[in-house]
């Protein structure tokens, strides 16, 4: 992959090994769906939940926590709900840049705990999940939430990971 740029903002990432999991969470997404990692570009903030309340506030209103974010840096949208959205765009210097993420540290880890998952997998599922936001997947409708969890379980299960929602696709991923 060309550029993962992560920014670790809060110091309590340091045992989560996010330097390693990060590309390689974005890696098998963007291989999944054929892209080219090396003209692929993403951004990914590591902050805690006080910084990611106020990113939640400033784009989308709601000054609350939550487990990640994304902003697509182009307008990928679905023909109809259920179907897969086109893939980007290549710039004028033939690089393809996505967006950005960001993850609180406080709220995934805590996700994970209450959930009984091991904190590496839930952020690896959680990074998957941005990077398809990134490329214009959403879980909005039914339609689309069956497509996206669908997308993430073969991802996980690429790098052995176990699905996420244990065979029991709801209806709303996680934000």
């Amino acid at each position: 992959m060309n550029t993962l740029d992560l920014l670790i903002e809060c110091p309590a990432w340091a045992g989560c090994d996010l330097d390693a999991l990060a590309p390689r969470a974005v890696a098998a997404t963007l291989r999944h769906l054929d892209l080219d990692l090396d003209r692929c570009e993403v951004s990914l903030l590591a902050c805690d939940d006080a910084r990611i309340a106020t990113l939640n506030a400033d784009f989308r209103g709601k000054p609350t926590p939550t487990n990640v974010l994304s902003w697509p840096a182009q307008p990928l949208a679905p023909p109809a709900p259920g179907q897969a959205p086109p893939p980007p765009e290549q710039g004028f210097d033939g690089m393809i840049e996505l967006g950005d993420i960001a993850l609180s540290h406080d709220t995934c880890v805590r996700e994970a705990r209450e959930s009984g998952l091991p904190v590496k997998a839930h952020l690896t599922h959680l990074i998957v999940h941005g990077t398809l936001h990134l490329l214009g997947f959403d879980h909005i409708t039914d339609a689309d939430a069956a497509l996206m969890q669908g997308l993430e379980v073969e991802i996980l299960g690429n790098l052995g990971l176990d699905d996420p929602y244990n065979g029991e696709h709801t209806a709303r991923a996680p934000l």
